[in-house]
């Protein structure tokens, strides 16, 4: 019943809210709970304060259904069960991805949902067991993991180069036209100094909220960008972005797996975040000068 409220609803938000029909067994939900769960139009279903409630509730319920029947199958030495991430976009895209798949076949009992966004998601309250992210994660709720170093490089087109002059110092940057991750703000360019971080503002060109964008936005000529090389490394390869050397280096990264305070993490997160360290390497194959 509270798996059917919840697919109901969720599936409703995902087609934008339209629906054909409203089930019998809701409203038999609904009457024996003497209460309305969901306010109905022809074309919507939005919870009512009592059916957030609920469902708040009941997918705390499911949830902890499906850890114990998961614990079951992992004291048998199987690894199974559902597990949701949250990943960005570009890092999940070239990085993630052709590492999980080898993974994930080995252990077909997993039932993975890898949601992959730049937005910076709330683990706790979205139901996520975990998140991956790439930078320093704030959030005092959360229990991160390192999975791998992460450097990050200044870049710039060539023809930008030849347009604008490279630049040899930070100050020289504040002259340049910069192409910043939105997602991380303005403040993002910070750099290892003996005298402690500084924080360098070029001239803002362009915010974007995407690392493949950002990394094209260089290759276009269009400015100078802060990118990790888990991204940028092909395209200086390539020789479509070259690396600004300005005397210090910007602030050591790392990419992280994080996963909500006070909840016990399951055999088959571990054993992920496991194959991704490996997977990974260390230093990180995208960036064996690391």
């Amino acid at each position: 019943m509270f798996r059917h409220f919840r697919d109901l609803v969720l599936g409703a938000q995902e087609r934008g809210g339209e629906v054909d029909v409203v089930s019998e067994r809701l409203a038999d939900l609904e009457k024996t709970l003497g209460g309305l769960l969901l306010h109905r139009t022809t074309r919507k279903l939005t919870l009512t304060e009592d059916g957030t409630a609920f469902m708040e509730r009941a997918l705390r319920i499911l949830r902890e259904i499906e850890e114990a029947a998961a614990d079951m199958a992992e004291r048998r030495g199987t690894l199974a069960g559902p597990l949701r991430i949250a990943a960005p976009v570009t890092l999940g895209r070239l990085h993630l991805g052709p590492a999980l798949y080898p993974f994930l076949a080995e252990h077909p009992e997993i039932a993975l949902t890898l949601d992959i966004d730049d937005r910076r998601v709330d683990a706790s309250s979205e139901g996520y067991d975990a998140i991956i992210r790439h930078g320093p994660i704030a959030d005092s709720r959360l229990v991160a993991w390192k999975l791998s170093r992460s450097r990050r490089l200044l870049t710039a087109s060539p023809a930008y180069l030849d347009r604008h002059g490279t630049p040899a110092t930070l100050a020289d940057l504040d002259d340049h036209r910069g192409l910043f991750y939105t997602n991380r703000g303005i403040a993002d360019w910070r750099f290892q100094t003996p005298e402690g971080a500084i924080v360098v503002r070029a001239k803002l060109a362009m915010g974007i909220n995407n690392g493949d964008m950002l990394r094209d936005a260089a290759i276009a000529g269009l400015g100078i960008a802060l990118l990790p090389t888990f991204i940028a490394g092909p395209a200086i390869r390539e020789g479509k972005l070259v690396e600004i050397d300005v005397g210090y280096k910007p602030e050591a990264e790392f990419i992280y797996m994080a996963h909500p305070e006070g909840r016990n993490p399951s055999a088959k997160l571990r054993a992920i975040a496991d194959h991704l360290k490996k997977a990974f390497g260390d230093p990180p194959y995208w960036d064996p000068a690391g």
